[in-house]
């Protein structure tokens, strides 16, 4: 039975290898897949999923404007969608994705950042963890070695920041992953 996944994390937690070695395992079992990143982040070249750890393997690419129904339509006997970037879909993108799995029988993983540097869903996000079948988070850890669950924006100088645009790509020269006290002390947030 088909089901729609979420694997979500701060940053750094695997999920672009995670979702590489779930590509491979349809692929030793002689299935096919296709893969989808956001068009917007090209850090490791256009339609690229790149792991931390070497890891990389061409996708297709989505944007805002990405019709995933008719998408899905043009791939010849596919068994399974991984998308990696998952928050940068839209919520219609996300419910289509929920019938592509309910009436085309395709499961569909997707791999995400839960929050953004201000501690506030993305639309992707937000939608997949109201629908998902199944939430798996992938964990990382501060400095400290607690669990992160928030991300912090660093300027150039390593200051955290607390205003900006939601999106902006980058890797780990821009963002952190911390915990939530050493997130709030990055921004000097105080009781």
């Amino acid at each position: 039975m088909a089901q729609l996944y979420f694997y979500y994390s701060a940053m750094n937690a695997g999920k672009s290898t995670a979702l590489l070695q779930s590509d491979y395992n349809y692929h030793e079992r002689g299935m096919k897949t296709r893969l989808l990143t956001a068009q917007l982040d090209n850090r490791f070249g256009e339609g690229r999923i790149a792991s931390r750890i070497g890891l990389e393997k061409t996708a297709d690419m989505f944007n805002a404007d990405t019709d995933l129904i008719a998408w899905v339509r043009e791939q010849p006997d596919v068994d399974c969608i991984l998308i990696d970037e998952a928050q940068f879909l839209t919520r219609k993108q996300v419910d289509d994705l929920a019938l592509v799995v309910d009436q085309l029988h395709i499961p569909v993983l997707c791999y995400g950042i839960r929050t953004d540097f201000q501690g506030e869903l993305f639309s992707g996000s937000e939608r997949l963890l109201a629908i998902a079948d199944k939430l798996t988070e992938l964990k990382t850890v501060c400095h400290c070695g607690r669990k992160a669950i928030m991300v912090v924006r660093m300027d150039e100088n390593g200051n955290a920041l607390a205003e900006g645009a939601q999106v902006e790509i980058g890797g780990n020269e821009r963002y952190v992953s911390m915990c939530r006290k050493h997130y709030h002390e990055a921004l000097g947030k105080t009781a």
